[in-house]
C-alpha cells in the first residue's frame, strides 16, 4: 500500500510539472561557454597581472596612472555628458551625484531653523562631518588604512537642487571610519514644495556606509553603503525623537513608490517609499549651541 501512495505521489510531481529537468545539447553548450567565459576572464586577469610585473615598477606606475586617468577624468566626463542627456532636472526624490549619476535617495524631511536642525542632531549624538579639504581629505584616506578613528570625517558632496549639501552628520561605528551612519541636508527653496503641495525646510538623505571600495560606474575609491536604507533612516528619526523629547514626526506613507536601485557608486538600495518629516522647531537651541 506504501509503494502504491509513492507512485501515486510521483505521478502527482509528475503532473504538476515537477520532474526532472532534461538536458538538452544547446543547454550543455551554454554552460560549458559559460564556465569557459569565467575561467577565460580569471586567466586573463592573471597574465595582465603577471606582464605588468615583469615591466617592472614602469609597468605598475603605468597601470596606477592609467587607472587614475580612466577613474577620475575619463569616465567622470562621459557620465555628465550622458547624465545631462538622460536624467531629468526635476526633484524625482534622489540627489545626484557631482558626475550626474542618481545619488542616494532623499528619505528624510525636516522643519524647523537650521540652529533647531543642529541642536537636534547633537542632542542625539550625531556628530557634523567636516568640509572637504586637502587636510580632511588625507586624514580620511589615512584613517581608513590605518582603522583609526575620524569622527567628523568629511562625506562626498551630493547634489539637489542644483546645490551641494548645507551639512552633514555622521555617526562612527567602533572607531572605524570605513563603518558610519551618515545624512546629508539640503534646505529647500522658498517657493518649492513636495509632490502633493506639502511643504517642508529641509530634505535629507540617510545612509549607512559598511566599508570602503571601488565604484561599479566610476572605478573611484568610495563608501560602499548597506542596501536597506530605510534602517539608516528609522535610526536617525528615533536617535532624534529619543533625544529630542519636544519633537515630533509625521510620516507620509507611499510618498514614492517602493523600489529596488543603484546609487552613484553602484551600490543596491531599496525602499518602501515612506517619507519621515521630522519637526525639530521647537528644540531648545541655546544650551545644545554653547556646548562644544
Amino acid at each position: 500500500m506504501g509503494e502504491v501512495g509513492a507512485e501515486a505521489s510521483r505521478t502527482d510531481a509528475t503532473a504538476a510539472g515537477q520532474a526532472p529537468r532534461r538536458l538538452s545539447f544547446t543547454t550543455m553548450l551554454d554552460g560549458f561557454f559559460f564556465v569557459f567565459a569565467g575561467i577565460a576572464s580569471v586567466w586573463l586577469a592573471w597574465l595582465v597581472l603577471t606582464q605588468s610585473f615583469e615591466f617592472g615598477w614602469f609597468g605598475i606606475a603605468f597601470f596606477v596612472a592609467f587607472w587614475l586617468v580612466l577613474a577620475y577624468l575619463v569616465l567622470p566626463r562621459l557620465h555628465r555628458i550622458l547624465a545631462a542627456i538622460y536624467v531629468p532636472e526635476y526633484f524625482i526624490g534622489r540627489a545626484r551625484t557631482s558626475d550626474g549619476l542618481l545619488g542616494d535617495p532623499v528619505n528624510l524631511a525636516f522643519d524647523g531653523s537650521e540652529a533647531s536642525v543642529h541642536a537636534a542632531m547633537r542632542a542625539a549624538g550625531w556628530t557634523r562631518a567636516d568640509d572637504i579639504t586637502l587636510a580632511s581629505g588625507w586624514r580620511i584616506v589615512t584613517s581608513t588604512v590605518t582603522r583609526r578613528s575620524y569622527d567628523e570625517a568629511p562625506v562626498s558632496p551630493l547634489f539637489l537642487f542644483h546645490r551641494q549639501q548645507g551639512f552633514a552628520y555622521q555617526q562612527e561605528v567602533e572607531g572605524n571610519p570605513a563603518r558610519r551612519h551618515h545624512v546629508r541636508f539640503w534646505r529647500t527653496p522658498d517657493w518649492w514644495l513636495l509632490p502633493g503641495g506639502r511643504r517642508v525646510e529641509w530634505l535629507a538623505a540617510g545612509t549607512f556606509d559598511r566599508s570602503v571600495g571601488f565604484s561599479l560606474f566610476t572605478l573611484q575609491v568610495t563608501h560602499k553603503i548597506d542596501a536597506d536604507i530605510d534602517v539608516e533612516r528609522d535610526h536617525i528619526v528615533a536617535t532624534v525623537l529619543g533625544a529630542n523629547p519636544v519633537a515630533g514626526v509625521e510620516v507620509l506613507h507611499d510618498f514614492s513608490t517602493g523600489y529596488h536601485s543603484r546609487n552613484g557608486g553602484g551600490d543596491t538600495i531599496r525602499t518602501d517609499g515612506d517619507l519621515p518629516v521630522v519637526d525639530v522647531g521647537e528644540v531648545p537651541v541655546v544650551a545644545i549651541e554653547a556646548a562644544p
